[in-house]
């Protein structure tokens, strides 16, 4: 599956073995301070093998209108981000990015698949198997116990 990323594309191959937090990600939204927490959880274990992984996403309420480059800019300005950022993508409609399209129809039972908003969380095992899905609510730091369970 071919990743938008900063120009050229990228694939998950790229992160085989390692557990992966996907995020849905917007700089203009009330969880954008999220971005804190994610940092934390990429610096504490990536050495373990875990990759955060964050896709911007306009689609609600316009809370990513900017240019890779500008997100880029303030996420490293505001939250020191160094996981990967990837191209905006939709996560829902007809326009739906593939990755999301897996992840929704590869997780845990929801009863409606639909992302409810930016920062919705996918945690994926070794195996590229959807453990998880999580609620845009969920603080990143309260995701700890599943993700060492993983690694």
């Amino acid at each position: 599956m071919l990743l938008p990323s900063k120009g050229e594309e990228k694939t998950l191959a790229a992160f085989k073995g390692h557990v992966l937090l996907i995020v849905n990600v917007a700089s203009q939204c009330g969880l954008t301070p999220q971005y804190k927490g994610l940092q934390e959880l990429y610096e504490r274990y990536q050495d373990k093998g875990l990759v955060v992984l964050g896709f911007p996403c306009n689609q609600f309420a316009g809370q990513e209108p900017g240019t890779e480059e500008e997100i880029a800019t303030f996420c490293d300005r505001n939250y020191g981000v160094a996981f990967p950022l990837f191209a905006k993508i939709d996560v829902n409609g007809p326009g739906t990015h593939p990755l999301y399209q897996y992840l929704k129809e590869h997780a845990p039972s929801e009863e409606n698949p639909d992302i409810e908003w930016n920062f919705a969380k996918f945690l994926v095992d070794k195996n590229g198997r959807v453990v998880k899905r999580i609620s845009a609510r969920t603080q990143p730091e309260e995701l700890s116990s599943d993700i060492e369970s993983l690694l």
